[in-house]
């Protein structure tokens, strides 16, 4: 399978802050990778360079083997981004900003816009300026449907929705993608979003990658355990294995990617006597924030 983009030995700094280096991965052909960090990991300079609005210190970026700082027009037109501000024409209806909007786009299919208006509940006539900032969002990532783009680059895309929406959106957009073979690299704060909609997930922390691989495999082979014990743990951080490590008074909570008999194996060899140990099913908010730590 082909990669659409292709970032190569990224490194970037704001002045002598280093934001990372040497980031590297790929976007399969007709996958939707999720981009995942806290504020400050990174999301954004990577979106910008994607954009081609940003040059990175070292290294490039390519989007279908084009650097992303000099697209041919021919691969722009195979691009749709949706960033933050949305719909600038607020004073537009539905109605109008479509039609408005098709006349830029030789192979405009509207259906995509409509369906998703009609998820939304949403009138033609309704103007942009009294809608919400989440439907805001979702009437831009209509008219980004209807460019039939063959790559969507969404920043935040469900911003602003509530929690029915989102999911009816979500949804609607996987299905839309596997349906068309889009590709899609995306952002959001809101985790429980991405474990719906993403193949593969890619988890950014300050200055480097954390995990980058298949959902599946990811949350499968990422593990939470929890045990109870009295003795004196702090140096188990230090071990290998150990993803993070989290006590309160006699509960400890354990992230790794080693096994329940490996852990286990690991505690009675060192002498560090537990009981109630259990493994703790997870979703990928729980997972990121054990790979990531709380704060």
């Amino acid at each position: 399978m082909n990669n659409v983009i292709e970032c190569k030995n990224l490194t970037h700094y704001y002045g002598n802050k280093l934001v990372y280096e040497n980031l590297n991965f790929n976007v399969r052909e007709g996958s939707i990778l999720g981009l995942l960090g806290k504020n400050g990991a990174g999301k954004t300079t990577t979106i910008n360079i994607l954009h081609g609005f940003l040059q990175p210190r070292e290294g490039e970026c390519l989007i279908y083997g084009e650097n992303t700082q000099n697209l041919s027009p021919h691969t722009k037109s195979r691009i749709g981004f949706l960033i933050e501000g949305h719909v600038q024409y607020a004073f537009m209806d539905i109605h109008q900003i479509e039609k408005f909007y098709s006349g830029f786009y030789p192979n405009w299919n509207k259906e995509p816009y409509w369906e998703l208006m009609s998820k939304l509940k949403v009138s033609p006539n309704q103007k942009i300026s009294t809608m919400s900032c989440g439907q805001r969002s979702q009437v831009a990532l209509g008219l980004i449907l209807a460019q039939e783009p063959d790559l969507l680059i969404l920043d935040d895309f469900s911003m602003g929705l509530d929690p029915g929406y989102r999911r009816l959106f979500i949804d609607y957009l996987r299905t839309y993608a596997k349906a068309e073979n889009k590709t899609i690299f995306a952002t959001s704060h809101i985790v429980q979003d991405m474990e719906r909609l993403i193949d593969d997930v890619l988890v950014m922390d300050y200055n480097r990658v954390l995990a980058h691989s298949p959902i599946d495999k990811f949350m499968t082979g990422f593990k939470q355990f929890r045990f109870k014990t009295k003795i004196e743990i702090a140096g188990l951080k230090n071990e290998a294995f150990v993803v993070n490590l989290e006590k309160a008074k006699n509960e400890v909570e354990l992230y790794t990617y080693e096994s329940e008999d490996f852990v286990k194996d690991f505690l009675n060899k060192n002498g560090i006597q537990f009981e109630n140990f259990s493994l703790v099913p997870m979703g990928l908010e729980d997972a990121f924030i054990g790979l990531t730590g709380k704060y």
